[in-house]
């Protein structure tokens, strides 16, 4: 073989074998499926603390999601993949960070579900969060606690917390949506406006873009119509693949849907109907369970 072609194949396989070793992956992680729900509620999601990585009660849409750093509505795969839920015990490499768990999940999805991708550009239609006519009616949250106040500081989570009386969503750093189905209300706490659309699109028929141009964290309570709260719980469930009874479809289906324009209005948001160009996660192959352990 010709010195140079062969000096060529060389560098190219020392270039592949660098990339490989670059790509952060577990030391050692063990997955499971998830147990049962039980009647009394449920906290699913990821607790970073130390080495340690436990992520609960998740299903396999939900790691593409933090794998790749996308939304449900930028994933296109099998349905069964919004049910089929795991949870993932597993240690982090020496000098790793909680920053580059994503990746590693990615990396495990490959290796355990046999996981293969590729990525598309697709026009959706989509509300634009914008500011209203008279302006945002935020209110700031209060200044961060000097460093080292923090007690929990080393711990990351990210959690959803339900139970028959509210959901608890943990955005981590502080951030949080509180859901009272008692009493028809969101309550934010250190959210910024792109968090605020994230979790706010779980409740609506299009996914949601920040377009507000307004950065920081901000404390809010939106109070909603009991019917159309009810609608927007059942539209979350069904958006999270679960499957619901004829009758709670057909509550989400004739709710007035005036609540949320109506909620938004009292802190100077509004939605409006956009179409953009939004990235797209394919697909191409899934193993339904995992290799082993």
């Amino acid at each position: 073989m010709n010195r140079c072609v062969w000096h060529g194949l060389l560098l190219t396989w020392a270039g592949f074998a660098v990339s490989l070793q670059a790509q952060p992956q577990f030391e050692v992680a063990s997955i499971k499926p998830s147990a049962p729900v039980t009647a009394q509620g449920v906290t699913a999601g990821v607790h970073i603390d130390g080495a340690q990585v436990r992520c609960v009660l998740l299903s396999l849409k939900d790691y593409v999601r933090m794998a790749y750093q996308v939304k449900d509505y930028q994933i296109q795969g099998p349905d069964w993949m919004a049910s089929a839920r795991f949870d993932i015990v597993a240690k982090l490499p020496a000098g790793a960070t909680a920053e580059q768990v994503h990746e590693m999940v990615g990396a495990l999805l490959a290796d355990r579900f046999q996981m293969k991708t590729h990525r598309e550009s697709k026009e959706f239609p989509v509300y634009g969060l914008v500011a209203g006519k008279s302006g945002p009616k935020l209110k700031a949250s209060p200044a961060e606690a000097p460093e080292g106040a923090d007690a929990g500081k080393g711990a990351v989570n990210v959690v959803a917390a339900s139970s028959t009386a509210n959901m608890f969503i943990d955005l981590g750093k502080g951030s949080s949506i509180s859901i009272s189905y008692a009493n028809n209300r969101f309550e934010g706490k250190k959210v910024t406006m792109e968090g605020f659309g994230a979790v706010l699109e779980r409740f609506t028929d299009r996914p949601i873009v920040d377009m507000t141009n307004i950065q920081g964290n901000y404390d809010f309570t939106l109070e909603f119509a009991p019917e159309d709260f009810r609608a927007m719980i059942i539209r979350s469930a069904v958006i999270a693949g679960a499957a619901m009874p004829p009758e709670a479809l057909k509550l989400m289906e004739t709710a007035s849907g005036d609540s949320i324009p109506a909620a938004l209005e009292t802190i100077g948001l509004k939605l409006e109907p956009r179409k953009a160009p939004l990235e797209v996660l394919v697909i191409d192959h899934i193993e339904r369970t995992p290799s082993d352990n």
